[in-house]
């Protein structure tokens, strides 16, 4: 049995079925693990959602801010992104039972020494901290409150944790740290605008995982998001968002040897 971590599909089904095949994926004896933004921006946003959910237990995934982004305009949400491409999806007879299978995948993934979890994890976060703030998201996810807090979850404000914020505010710097951070200061104040390679970041922000002393060095990060990062790997870090949906790879990492197949 073989494990494969896979980076941002984004809506590429064609080019996730060439991967698995370059993989020599065996769904009934081998598990993918996928950092998470399933679709937007690709074209068969449909046909990946369908067949990550038909894995059944084959397939371990965690939200990606598209995935979340998905789930809102399910729940009402009246602005939209000229770039989206999510329409397949929320017209099909069969989006009520896809959204519901995405709306119990959890925030974040832990299995042995590795962390699964689309953008990172805040630098004062332990594992055991990130596990159950993971969770408080998740059971509001899944709660009566579920649309009301799915409408109230974009934004980037607060911008950075402190154990008492309490509400919707709370529960979006959980979800902004897990789904959409890339750069942020020593401190854990996130700078959400900041898109560009590690070497863009603006005065006084670094890249995430540089940060010294960052408290879930404990384990291996799995993570995407991040395409100007690209493919990176480090100790205890596995970087895989490669930018397959703007021109470049789609990434897959075996966990039990880390050897890397790209398409």
């Amino acid at each position: 049995m073989s494990t494969y971590a896979i980076g941002d599909v984004q809506g590429c089904y064609s080019a996730l079925r060439r991967l698995l095949d370059l993989c020599a994926f065996n769904p009934d004896a081998d598990r993918l693990w996928f950092v998470g933004d399933l679709v937007n921006r690709g074209p068969e946003s449909l046909q990946a959602l369908r067949f990550i959910a038909g894995l059944g237990d084959a397939a371990t995934v965690v939200l990606g801010n598209h995935d979340l982004y998905l789930l809102m305009l399910y729940a009402g949400l009246e602005s939209r992104s000229a770039a989206d491409n999510l329409d397949d999806i929320l017209t099909a007879p069969d989006c009520d039972e896809l959204l519901h299978w995405l709306l119990h995948r959890p925030l974040l993934h832990v299995e042995d020494q590795y962390v699964l979890v689309h953008a990172g994890l805040l630098p004062q976060w332990t594992i055991p901290k990130a596990r159950t703030l993971a969770e408080e998201v998740q059971a509001a996810l899944r709660g009566r409150n579920s649309k009301k807090f799915l409408l109230r979850l974009m934004g980037n404000r607060p911008d950075h944790w402190e154990d008492r914020l309490r509400g919707w505010g709370r529960l979006r710097v959980i979800v902004n740290a897990f789904t959409r951070m890339r750069f942020c200061t020593p401190e854990g104040r996130m700078v959400m605008r900041a898109k560009g390679p590690p070497g863009s970041a603006p005065e006084g922000a670094f890249p995430w995982f540089t940060l010294p002393g960052r408290a879930s060095r404990t384990h291996t990060i799995i993570f995407g998001h991040w395409s100007t990062l690209g493919f990176y790997r480090e100790k205890d870090l596995i970087a895989l968002d490669s930018g397959y949906v703007w021109g470049g790879k789609l990434t897959a990492l075996r966990i039990e040897d880390g050897e890397v197949f790209q398409v």
